[in-house]
């Protein structure tokens, strides 16, 4: 069983920036990937970013230069830096891990992005 904890969501002003963690704990080999996606109230969850057991990684159009998503494997956690916050990206994040048994979901941070 894998067991996922987000952290790092919180309150930001336009233009600003915040960094969440996902800190994944459990049986892991090392081939995996971890994906963060986000909700907004009355929306459909929405992919974000994403990042491949060999480290490639693709973005939504929409943070596309502002978002950063890595990973470190040694502390079985992945990373997304997100900078220029606009309001359009107030929602809860949630960190996604697949690998070769199955998905996991973690329990989700509220972001919201306000002046």
């Amino acid at each position: 069983q894998v067991h996922l904890v987000e952290s790092g969501g919180g309150l930001v002003q336009p233009g600003g920036s915040l960094r969440l963690s996902c800190a994944a704990s459990g049986s892991l080999s090392r081939l995996y990937g971890m994906a963060w996606y986000r909700q907004a109230p009355g929306k459909q969850r929405e992919l974000v970013a994403r990042i491949d057991t060999f480290g490639t990684t693709n973005y939504a159009d929409s943070v596309k230069g502002r978002f950063t998503i890595s990973r470190d494997i040694a502390k079985k956690t992945a990373y997304l830096q997100m900078n220029s916050l606009e309001s359009e990206d107030t929602a809860v994040y949630y960190c996604f891990l697949g690998n070769e048994v199955g998905g996991y979901w973690g329990q989700g941070t509220q972001v919201t992005v306000s002046s």
